[in-house]
């Protein structure tokens, strides 16, 4: 017995091990990239139009004057947009390059009301107060990169007031586009890299992002077990390409305009929004 609880406790250190080289390794990738990463996101028309999409999202659901906590907020990009719809904004990030980008944003703001911006990944969010927000938005797929997923649901769920509510952008785990773009190309493998289990190491320039693509359904049950509802779900990139064919919707920008507008009349459709490169969710703590 002695022999079989020592085996559990080492298992368990071997397994916070690894959550914290996950969380480190992720942090240091998008440090190598947050210089750039403002300019290469308002660059790139895919990932513009999906955050037009997830911004409205959440000016629909979250009125203003609401305390918004914005969960891997990179380098505060959608600050001026949350900004601009009154919101009152605590940002958190686990790359400190990147929150370095963000605040010197937020210092331009000037004023009482920008951002305050902090150094801390999702699954440390026991620092803040219960019940401190009305909100929390996370774009982009910061919800992908946490090592401990129902245990981030959990922390959410404590920092968010009684009927406060998530709005999340999330990388799902079946995109057409680089399904049948891969298969095409002979690479089955990467044609089906997200329907892998657990993290998945992707390579950000010279480092790499533990990332795990989660469907939308096993993303409601998630933060259902963590004492959420789901109000909504929608697809983001089921016609309209994913945000790596940039080259592609440069060179054709109306029709990709088109295929997004086609996602929009068809992404909340019960079967087609559980593809899609993303998908928005959004969640109310009971």
């Amino acid at each position: 017995m002695r022999l079989l609880y020592e085996d559990r406790v080492e298992e368990r250190a071997v397994a916070v091990m690894d959550l914290r080289t996950q969380t480190g390794d992720t942090a240091r990738a998008f440090d190598g990239v947050a210089g750039e990463y403002h300019d290469t996101n308002m660059a790139n028309p895919i990932l513009l139009e999906m955050r037009t999409r997830a911004l409205a999202t959440l000016r629909r659901h979250v009125a203003a004057g609401a305390e918004v906590l914005d969960i891997g907020c990179g380098p505060g990009t959608d600050h001026p947009a949350l900004l601009d719809a009154g919101y009152v904004v605590t940002a958190i990030d686990a790359s400190p390059e990147m929150v370095r980008q963000a605040q010197r944003r937020a210092a331009a703001v000037g004023g009482p009301h920008r951002p305050t911006v902090l150094c801390r990944p999702v699954n440390e969010l026991r620092s803040f107060a219960p019940r401190q927000f009305d909100a929390a938005f996370s774009n982009f797929g910061p919800l992908n990169c946490s090592p401990a997923p129902f245990d981030a649901a959990c922390q959410i769920h404590d920092v968010l007031r009684p009927g406060g509510l998530l709005v999340a952008s999330v990388i799902g785990r079946f995109c057409p586009w680089e399904v049948a773009l891969y298969l095409a190309r002979g690479q089955a493998g990467r044609a089906f890299l997200r329907f892998r289990r657990g993290p998945v190491g992707v390579p950000l320039k010279d480092g790499t992002v533990w990332t795990r693509y989660i469907s939308p359904g096993a993303c409601a049950r998630i933060f259902t077990a963590a004492g959420f509802s789901v109000r909504h779900v929608r697809a983001l990139g089921i016609t309209a390409p994913p945000p790596y064919l940039e080259a592609f919707a440069l060179r054709r920008p109306a029709l990709v305009r088109r295929l997004f507008a086609l996602d929009d009349v068809i992404g909340t459709w019960p079967v087609v929004r559980a593809a899609g490169d993303h998908f928005l969710i959004v969640l109310q703590r009971d």
